[in-house]
């Protein structure tokens, strides 16, 4: 292979992007990656070269599931020594939450994941898929002294790259779809391309590249609201074979102050499911034991998710919960930053 010029991986798993509209029909459908420089040519003046592979079936992103994260990570894995970037095309809707998990899965990254997408078809007149596809391939090669300058998992959207697990999908119909609001973007694409350095994830180089393909799902998304019954949280609560709760309170992180809740969440933990204190605001951190509403929950044992998307806060759930290991431990390691996740 031509080492002068980066080689890139395309990976499409399906989404708006890849579909072209049948012109006699309307209806979309995927197109074949291999004729991507037929309709996209102005890839070819990009200097890397490109390899595409494909999901045998393209996947909606409202399928996607673990076990395609997992497909996704593979197919990083095997080749992972043969290319020097890779970009992951996919549906916008669940966007975030595979590449979150897979900024966990990939342990020792050293070189750049960039997802994308787009809101209109590839072979649209008004399309954003062109932008989004052609800056991402862009970034993906981009090298200081022939090494990658992004070593992390991220996402690019409609002139702006942001670190995945930091991002959360905020409109449905605009192109600006995307958001981190607790984390400043990692570039921003106009007549050039700025790359805020000082933002970039710095992973030890000096360690192996690890891909962790053992997720847990036995967890459970809880957003509580005024008025929320003791039934309804005892029967999620009482879910056979569940390891792991994310609570989404309000704020910073507070929650009513009943006795039946507070003892509710401690005969959970007393069980040995991991219960997690997330924001339901979309930026903004949990402070618990801040104001008296928390302070229970401290005295209590429930881990403090901090500024944790809920996107990332499932997938580091599922990842840990995938190590089998001691619940101080899993405290210690949840709350800690392992990807740049969390402030």
């Amino acid at each position: 292979m031509n080492k002068s010029r980066p080689n890139i991986l395309l990976i499409y798993t399906g989404g708006t992007i890849g579909m072209v509209k049948d012109p006699k029909t309307g209806v979309l459908r995927a197109f074949d990656f291999k004729n991507l420089l037929k309709r996209i040519p102005e890839i070819q003046l990009l200097d890397c070269k490109i390899d595409t592979i494909s999901f045998k079936t393209p996947i909606d992103s409202s399928n996607m599931n673990p076990k395609y994260w997992v497909q996704i990570a593979e197919i990083i894995e095997s080749n992972y020594e043969k290319f020097d970037g890779f970009v992951v095309l996919h549906g916008s809707d669940t966007m975030s939450y595979t590449a979150s998990a897979l900024s966990f899965m990939l342990e020792n990254l050293a070189k750049p994941v960039v997802f994308t997408g787009s809101q209109l078809p590839i072979g649209d007149l008004r399309t954003d898929a062109k932008e989004n596809l052609i800056t991402s391939i862009q970034v993906a090669s981009l090298q200081h002294q022939k090494k990658p300058v992004i070593k992390e998992v991220s996402l690019y959207f409609e002139y702006k790259l942001y670190r995945a697990n930091r991002t959360t999908k905020i409109n449905a119909e605009h192109f600006e779809a995307f958001a981190s609001l607790n984390y400043p973007d990692l570039a921003e694409s106009g007549v050039h391309l700025k790359v805020n350095h000082d933002y970039l994830f710095k992973p030890n180089l000096k360690k192996k590249f690890i891909v962790h393909k053992h997720l847990d799902t036995n967890i459970a998304l809880v957003k509580l609201f005024p008025g929320i019954s003791e039934i309804l949280l005892k029967s999620i609560f009482n879910t056979p074979n569940l390891k792991g709760i994310i609570l989404e309170t309000y704020g910073a992180g507070n929650c009513t102050t009943e006795k039946w809740f507070i003892d509710l969440l401690e005969e959970t933990i007393k069980k040995g499911i991991h219960i997690i204190n997330i924001t339901q605001c979309s930026g903004g951190s949990v402070i618990m034991g801040h104001y008296e509403t928390s302070e229970n929950l401290v005295k209590i044992g429930v881990i403090s998710g901090k500024d944790i998307t809920t996107e990332a806060a499932t997938s580091k759930l599922m990842y840990l919960l995938g190590h089998n290991i001691s619940s101080k431990l899993f405290k210690t390691m949840y709350e800690a930053s392992l990807r740049g996740e969390m402030t």
